[in-house]
C-alpha cells in the first residue's frame, strides 16, 4: 500500500508532538514520563485515523496502569494535536502497545542462549576426543 507524502509527514509530525506530550503535557500519574515512548504513528490515507504505538518500559501491571492512562488521555492527546498541527480535522487517536522491542530482546537472548549451549556442547566432545564428521 502507497502512502503519500502528506500522510507520512503528518504521520511523524503526530509523532513528534505526542512525544512531546508525553515528555511534559500529560499530567496523568499512570503516564509516567521516560517510561513510555512512541515507537510509530499509523495514520490512515484520508488523516481521519491516527494509531500511535507506544514502548512502555515496566511490569505488566504498570504498563496495563500506563495504558489505562493514555486511554484516559485520549481526549487531550486530540485536541492538544489539533492546536499543535494545522489540518481541516484532528485525526481520532488509539494507543496501542508496540511489544516489538520486547519481542526483539526475547529472540536476540534465545539466539544468545542456543550459542552458549552449542560452544558447551563442542567443548565437551572436544574432550571426548570425538570427531564430528558433517
Amino acid at each position: 500500500m502507497a502512502t503519500s507524502r502528506r500522510v507520512e509527514r503528518v504521520a511523524e509530525l503526530i509523532k513528534r508532538e505526542v512525544s512531546q506530550m508525553l515528555l511534559s503535557g500529560i499530567k496523568d500519574d499512570r503516564v509516567g514520563s521516560g517510561l513510555v515512548s512512541v515507537t510509530d504513528v499509523q495514520l490512515a490515507g484520508d488523516l481521519q485515523h491516527a494509531k500511535i504505538f507506544v514502548s512502555i518500559y515496566g511490569t505488566s501491571e504498570a504498563k496495563a496502569e500506563t495504558m489505562a492512562g493514555l486511554k484516559s488521555a485520549t481526549g487531550f492527546v486530540r485536541s492538544e494535536l489539533g492546536q499543535r498541527i494545522r489540518l481541516r480535522r484532528t485525526p481520532e487517536v488509539v494507543f496501542l502497545e508496540d511489544s516489538s522491542l520486547e519481542r526483539g530482546d526475547k529472540v536476540l537472548s534465545l539466539l544468545n542462549r542456543l550459542s552458549q549451549e552449542r560452544e558447551q556442547a563442542e567443548g565437551e566432545e572436544g574432550d571426548r576426543g570425538e570427531t564430528v564428521e558433517e
